[in-house]
């Protein structure tokens, strides 16, 4: 080995571990450096690098990376293709980091980057810098997920997580065989030549059974499927230890509401009950409103094993065939669930609304209560049509009132979303046996206007106090500018003013759609360009739902916020919370989170993406594998976007995309109008377009891949426009 290869395996080495120092020893053993000749060729040309501050030694000889004074820095994150992006503070846009220049990178990694020089015709608006990884200052996946496969005497796991695009190479299968799924380290990852190296340390089952498919995919996404024992044997006793049969319905200083009629509504498989509801006229004139609430926090002290396991969660995440929660069973499921005819112990917002449904007073108490009824959803919604039954006249009071309420709201500004979702039905064994659009009902409204005033009055009862705010801020104009354009292709309007779109506006469009074989495209379009709705200590409102104040209060069973949220409420109740002294003053005086309010905002912020991400890719997962037992069969459907290599097409019954490969399209030469969104036939003038309904055939659909291929059914099922000339 040269000297010149081997200063660079170090540096290479030392640029790829940056957050770390090594003593010299431990360098050439990652090496493999044991040969007396190539060791003292090492110590050699160590020296020579230190000498020439090519790396930095640290007090007691250990050798670091030497920080280049000026370097960009950043996480990058990579794409499914390879290429990724990295934000750097001072730069506007992303820096574009193409698939060859990610070195060792891998999605989430820290690196250091160099910039490029933007070549003239690179200047052009829209395209942003582009640059090239030279170091991994910080690896932060350790770990990955995927199927273990084997070629000849080589073993390797190709993960599941599609931003992960190079396999891993192991040289200890363990008892995987081939087509499992596995748990696999990432241990090295030295040369971009080369693959990362790990073990194998966990055997899931056969990447055949549906439940261990969905198991791999969400913990490769960073789900935690398994409880640790220690929390587990928390719960287990703060829930025979802490139930009102235990202490008494009387415990504390706790409201008895246990002779109101209560009942829960939730969907039919639901065992996690957080809230309950009732209503009731006031004498005087006006309706008294009454959330009540799982007490959640009377169960987890703060700072205890069962509480950091429940914040590192941050929240349960709804997987197509199971629920993986926050909380152990014992007591998401039984000892805090509002269960019927249980005595439980709620935390209850009450809200006074007068004749025109106005909230005029909130009331916040720690209570006793007991459920009357479970009803689903489909229960609810018979009672609402006018079913007899002891609740139904409490329920058709509450729908009245939840009419009022949403009226108000959009009113005030408020968007109004209302996107299909898919419902997956599975057999026993968890295969898939049908997909469809779930259907959406009044009764399912209720209950979203009584969260809605309950988390709203909350917000407004803490104001000026250390708080958690649910934060949505309004969308970047350059990105709604891009949906203007983009509906106006099918003749349709976002009005603007003065730069500024109004929710006004937003909603008379989506009232424009409703029904129309384009609104789910839209709608998508639209909900693409606002920004994310957050945790956050500072508010800055609610934009989509046209609210100044807003948290989350209603669901501590399966959201951390929420806990947070009633651990500060409680504190209030106890006159243990302060207003603060000056802006900075945000931190309450009570433990109420592992870390620092501002940090556990961002943090459950994060957990809640990466549930968002494992709930929709599981469903995902599912209506592939259905796909897969229709190829051959057509359907119908809607373009949903169009590129210079295919046309992707929605399924309209399966609420799935698909691609039509322009290869396979194949009557003519297609060509890529971007200002139309548009494939045009060169020599026939045929068009496809964003919007246009067609008859597809499923002709492959890859369940590892989470991809689905599509034929156009016949040419004359596209309905295309023709304009020749």
């Amino acid at each position: 080995m040269s000297n010149e290869q081997t200063s660079a395996r170090i540096l290479a080495f030392l640029a790829n571990h940056a957050h770390r120092s090594y003593r010299p020893k431990e360098i050439a053993k990652k090496l493999g450096i044991t040969d007396n000749a190539d060791c003292r060729r090492f110590r050699s040309d160590l020296q020579t690098l230190v000498e020439h501050r090519a790396v930095d030694r640290k007090k007691g000889g250990r050798i670091q990376h030497q920080r280049v004074a000026g370097t960009p820095e950043g996480q990058i994150s990579i794409t499914s293709r390879g290429f990724g992006f990295v934000p750097v503070p001072g730069i506007d846009d992303d820096v574009y980091v193409s698939a060859s220049n990610t070195g060792t990178a891998l999605d989430g990694d820290v690196v250091r980057l160099e910039i490029f020089a933007r070549r003239k015709s690179e200047g052009r608006r829209g395209r942003g810098p582009e640059g090239n990884v030279v170091g991994v200052l910080q690896r932060t996946r350790r770990q990955a997920v995927g199927t273990f496969k084997t070629h000849g005497q080589l073993g390797y796991v190709e993960p599941d997580d599609q931003r992960l695009t190079r396999d891993i190479y192991v040289e200890d299968a363990l008892t995987a065989r081939n087509g499992d799924k596995v748990v696999v380290t990432i241990d090295r990852f030295d040369d971009h030549r080369g693959a990362p190296e790990g073990r194998i340390i966990q055997v899931l089952g056969s990447g055949a059974d549906p439940a261990v498919r969905v198991t791999s995919l969400a913990m490769s996404l960073g789900v935690r499927v398994e409880y640790p024992e220690e929390a587990d044997a928390e719960a287990e006793a703060n829930a025979a230890a802490r139930a009102p049969e235990t202490t008494g319905l009387s415990s504390g200083n706790r409201t008895d509401l246990t002779d109101r009629l209560t009942v829960t509504i939730d969907p039919d498989d639901a065992k996690d009950f957080d809230d309950a509801i009732g209503i009731e006229r006031n004498p005087q004139g006006g309706y008294r409103v009454f959330v009540h609430v799982a007490d959640v926090a009377h169960y987890v002290d703060p700072n205890t094993v069962l509480d950091n396991e429940a914040y590192t969660r941050g929240t349960s995440c709804y997987l197509v065939d199971r629920v993986v929660p926050m909380l152990p069973e014992v007591l998401s499921a039984e000892a805090c669930s509002l269960r019927p005819n249980e005595g439980k112990y709620a935390l209850t917002c009450i809200v006074q609304l007068d004749d025109a449904m106005q909230p005029v007073a909130t009331e916040i108490c720690e209570s006793v209560i007991e459920s009357d009824y479970r009803l689903t959803y489909a229960e609810a919604q018979r009672l609402i049509d006018g079913d007899q039954h002891e609740a139904g006249d409490m329920i058709r009071l509450a729908a009245r009132v939840a009419r009022g309420l949403r009226s108000d709201r959009v009113s005030d500004g408020s968007i109004e979303f209302d996107l299909p979702e898919v419902k997956v039905v599975l057999d026993n064994d968890g295969s898939v046996k049908d997909v469809r659009p779930r259907e959406r009902l009044e009764a399912h409204r209720l209950i979203e206007e009584f969260m809605l005033l309950a988390n709203r009055s909350v917000a407004e009862w803490m104001r000026n106090r250390p708080f958690v705010y649910r934060v949505h801020a309004s969308p970047d104009i350059d990105k709604l500018a891009q949906v203007a354009r983009y509906v106006s292709v099918f003749g349709y309007d976002l009005q603007t003013r003065q730069g500024f779109v109004p929710p006004t506006a937003i909603n008379a469009l989506l009232s424009d759609i409703r029904g129309t074989p384009q609104e789910p495209i839209i709608q998508g379009a639209l909900l693409r360009a606002m920004s994310k709705a957050e945790y956050g200590t500072t508010n800055v409102g609610h934009f989509g739902l046209a609210i100044d104040e807003y948290t989350h209060f209603t669901s501590p069973i399966r959201r951390y916020p929420d806990l947070i949220v009633h651990r500060l409420v409680k504190s209030r109740l106890a006159g243990r919370t302060h207003v603060p002294s000056d802006a900075g003053d945000q931190e309450p005086k009570v433990d109420v989170a592992p870390t620092p309010l501002k940090e556990a905002c961002r943090h459950c912020s994060e957990r809640e993406r990466i549930a968002v991400d494992a709930e929709r890719a599981s469903v995902r997962l599912k209506q592939v594998e259905y796909a897969r037992h229709h190829i051959g069969d057509t359907f119908q459907g809607v373009i949903s976007g169009v590129s210079h290599f295919g046309i992707f097409v929605q399924l309209s019954d399966l609420l799935v995309d698909g691609l039509v490969h322009v290869r396979d399209i194949g009557d003519d030469y297609y060509e890529y109008d971007e200002d139309s969104y548009a494939l045009i036939g060169s020599r026939s003038g045929r068009i496809f377009q964003v919007g246009q309904q067609v008859s597809v055939t499923i002709v492959r659909a890859d369940t590892e891949a989470r991809e689905i291929d599509l034929f156009f059914a016949d040419s004359g099922s596209a309905r295309a426009r023709y304009a020749v000339g």
